[in-house]
């Protein structure tokens, strides 16, 4: 039960509200809920959500994630239950578009602390293939926090976001933000604990830097297109079987556009995810020839995964790609 249905509906309401500094001082105390003993309740939609609040709340608050280990994000349906308990909680972290059911459950919450990652860095569009939008500039972004709208026939923007190290810090930056509104009693806490996973993160984006700087090819194939931050980041092309959508199924003319990009950029790998099945990798590193290996777009963590957290994981990812292409 949540300690705020005590509180009367005036109180109740002054408490919530961001703006109200007075009142909200005691959220982080008081609106936690009994089940939490004490602690702000966090709802994460699904893991990068979940990893940025345990990191930076700690002790300070209770997690839980809509996303079960093991689920595809993209496939999460919402239970009337679940959306109840979704209204108990003190702060919703959550990335729009990502997963629609969530996107209406958070949408019927009535909850006040709702943080839409999205809107805490600049979200693009990629296409499927990397070479109509890149020129291997490694590191060749726009100013921070400007808006890059790469045109692919008016697709939506790619919520991938989190593979990025650098935009996931900014997003790291807004939940810090957010939980100490929340909780201004723990704000301090909050804001220390941000500055330290900043520089972790900092520290993993200079290690993709140095590791994919200089590679005999600059062209990966995977079956899902999740990776169109992290290539512009590092001056790589993705070239997805599939679209954003990991369950989308290639036709057979991408299949064959593939297997001409495979010779071309001396690719050697295709990718798969621990999330999805490798049956179309598979198909396609039997036609072409080639081997096939992880790449994760750690949308959650199982006992499959190549890594414990976020940056075991995604170090994992680095060395794979390292093998993949000839990093030198």
């Amino acid at each position: 039960m949540n300690v705020r249905r005590l509180i009367p509906a005036a109180a109740l309401a002054g408490a919530v509200a961001l703006g109200a500094t007075a009142l909200t001082a005691c959220s982080g105390a008081s609106a936690a809920g009994g089940n939490t003993d004490g602690k702000l309740a966090v709802t994460a939609s699904f893991y990068p959500m979940q990893f940025l609040a345990e990191r930076i709340g700690k002790e300070h608050v209770a997690v839980t994630t809509l996303t079960k280990p093991g689920v595809e994000p993209h496939d999460l349906e919402i239970t009337p239950k679940q959306t109840g308990r979704l209204g108990e909680s003190d702060v919703i972290l959550y990335l729009k578009t990502l997963q629609p059911a969530v996107d209406k459950a958070v949408a019927q919450s009535g909850v006040k602390n709702v943080v839409d990652a999205g809107t805490l860095t600049a979200l693009e569009a990629h296409a499927a293939s990397g070479h109509d939008d890149h020129d291997h500039a490694a590191g060749d972004h726009a100013a921070e926090g400007e808006e890059h709208d790469h045109d692919h026939g008016g697709a939506g923007k790619d919520p991938h976001v989190w593979l990025d190290p650098a935009k996931y810090a900014e997003i790291a930056k807004g939940v810090g933000a957010a939980l100490g509104k929340a909780d201004p009693a723990h704000a301090a806490d909050y804001e220390k604990n941000t500055a330290t996973l900043v520089t972790e993160l900092g520290s993993l984006d200079a290690e993709f830097k140095d590791g994919l700087k200089n590679t005999a090819s600059k062209t990966f194939i995977t079956t899902h297109a999740a990776f169109g931050y992290l290539a512009e980041r590092y001056g790589l092309d993705q070239e997805g079987i599939s679209g954003i959508d990991p369950e989308s199924e290639p036709s057979p003319a991408r299949m064959k556009d593939l297997q001409g990009v495979a010779a071309k950029d001396k690719v050697t790998t295709v990718f798969f995810e621990t999330l999805a099945g490798d049956k179309t990798a598979n198909a396609l590193a039997k036609d072409t020839g080639l081997k096939t290996d992880v790449l994760d777009p750690l949308e959650g963590i199982t006992d499959k995964s190549q890594g414990a957290d976020y940056f075991e994981v995604m170090r994992s990812n680095l060395k794979n790609l390292q093998k993949a292409l000839g990093a030198k």
